[in-house]
């Protein structure tokens, strides 16, 4: 393990897998900045496959080859942010089309480190979505106007050729990156 992922990994109490999004921060980074609390974490615009994943105490290169080996064998994808969507009236996010590679990303992980279902195994079958934010860091109002705010933006096109593990807490600035997991390349 090299000094980037120790470093990542000192004093954090969580990892996750996710699939950075860094091409689209102009668009959505001004409103996750307001409503969303992984932004304050330091997490970038991403999509999670996997949160929360092994505790960062159990990451070691062999479990680093692992993962590299694993998400190696799935291949990268195009897909573009559409639309927006909400959950309930709490969280308002984008949803990538097609939203297929995500859900495999993530059942791919999941049944690998079974111990470690998505969220817990709160939401089943997790929706693929990149968070804009929580109405309890902000009002309604206030997502809303973020959403009418994006919608002239999309489609947000992204070609996904890497997913990363990331590592931190829930205090402002602890998320930094422990790897990156290049995914294979694109089938025709």
């Amino acid at each position: 393990m090299d000094e980037t992922a120790r470093t990542a990994l000192a004093g954090a109490l969580e990892t996750a897998v996710l699939v950075p999004m860094p091409g689209l921060a102009a668009a959505v980074d001004r409103h996750r900045r307001q409503f969303d609390l992984t932004a304050s974490w330091g997490a970038p615009p991403h999509v999670t496959v996997l949160y929360p994943f092994v505790p960062p105490r159990e990451v070691d290169d062999a479990l680093l080859a692992g993962l590299t080996d694993l998400l190696g064998s799935v291949p990268g994808f195009d897909c573009s942010f559409t639309a927006t969507g909400w959950f309930g009236e709490e969280v308002l996010f984008l949803a990538p089309e097609p939203d297929e590679p995500f859900r495999r990303l993530t059942a791919t992980v999941a049944g690998a480190f079974p111990d470690h279902p998505p969220y817990r195994g709160a939401h089943g079958n997790p929706t693929p979505h990149l968070g804009i934010g929580q109405r309890r860091l902000g009002d309604l109002a206030g997502l809303h106007a973020a959403e009418q705010a994006l919608r002239p933006e999309l489609p947000l096109p992204v070609q996904v050729r890497t997913a990363a593990l990331w590592a931190g807490s829930r205090e402002p600035g602890s998320w930094r990156p422990v790897a990156d997991l290049p995914l294979a390349r694109p089938t025709a």
